[in-house]
């Protein structure tokens, strides 16, 4: 039996598969690797799946930033390009034949390191879902993670601060004096979309989100929504797919929302997946799995 575990900074997700990599069985739990202290993943683990394991062969595939060096043991970062051989030929093995940490993948780009950790195993899970073998993957977050894959392997990707840039601003900026909580307005994040592709600067574009609720042609509550495209406008004016890519977004709802507007809006189709790509990932890699040492 595969246990699949996602173990973030913020939250745990763990899953029972069936031999297709889907979940019989999930949990969640608000246990991500900042709440455990030194010592204590073993105790979180076993809380969170110890009774699954208990079953005759039960193997834990874990990926996320639990193989960070925060987390319960650090998993080296295997280069990119790689496919899923290189992902299972990588696991660092914690209890060996019983649990296993995904690395994370790692390239440079004029001599910048990138990393992911969680996303490689989400994106792998995004090719077996949807039958692709070649795509852009789209992972909103609080680091949105773009992710191109060619013919089943991970050629490159890139991360984008997007999510915790808005938080800043929103948050501890004179932008967020003006602005409302409010429902996502797609008219109000489509006009900052487009101020950001005209403007190419969002050290100057974002002056904007003040100066239109100064002269009262933004209401409070759609300045949120602006302000987030303006952000994603910044992010898709550098990664804007082209040719014949299938571009699919990962997440929850919530994030990916207003990326599909935005690529809809720029006439670039797309799709959408749940976190179940992540499932579908931990079960591609246990299948590409030889013998642990």
């Amino acid at each position: 039996m595969l246990i699949a575990v996602d173990w973030g900074t913020s939250s745990l997700r763990v899953a029972r598969l069936d031999d297709a990599g889907r979940a019989i069985e999930e949990r969640e739990f608000a246990r991500g690797i900042l709440t455990v202290p030194a010592g204590g993943f073993a105790q979180v683990f076993e809380q969170a799946c110890g009774d699954w394991m208990r079953q005759p062969g039960a193997l834990a595939l874990i990926c996320g930033m639990a193989g960070s060096r925060q987390g319960w043991m650090e998993a080296p970062y295997a280069a990119c390009p790689a496919g899923l051989e290189a992902l299972a030929s990588g696991l660092t093995w914690i209890a060996p034949g019983r649990i296993a940490i995904v690395p994370g993948l790692a390239l440079e780009r004029d001599g910048i390191p990138d990393v992911i950790r969680g996303e490689e195993t989400k994106a792998i899970g995004v090719l077996q879902a949807s039958g692709a073998s070649s795509a852009t993957i789209v992972m909103p977050g609080t680091h949105c993670k773009w992710v191109r894959a060619r013919h089943g392997r991970i050629e490159s990707f890139a991360t984008f601060m997007t999510g915790e840039f808005y938080a800043l601003l929103r948050q501890h900026s004179i932008l967020g004096r003006t602005m409302a909580e409010g429902p996502f307005d797609r008219d109000a994040f489509l006009r900052g979309l487009d101020h950001a592709g005209r403007s190419g600067n969002l050290l100057h574009a974002a002056f904007s989100a003040r100066t239109l609720s100064l002269f009262e042609r933004l209401p409070p509550q759609a300045g949120p929504s602006y302000l987030s495209g303006l952000l994603v406008g910044e992010e898709l004016r550098s990664q804007r797919p082209g040719g014949h890519d299938s571009v699919i977004l990962v997440g929850a709802e919530k994030l990916t929302l207003p990326y599909g507007a935005a690529l809809d809006h720029l006439g670039l189709p797309c799709r959408t997946l749940g976190q179940e790509a992540t499932w579908l990932g931990l079960h591609a890699i246990a299948s590409h799995m030889g013998n642990p040492s």
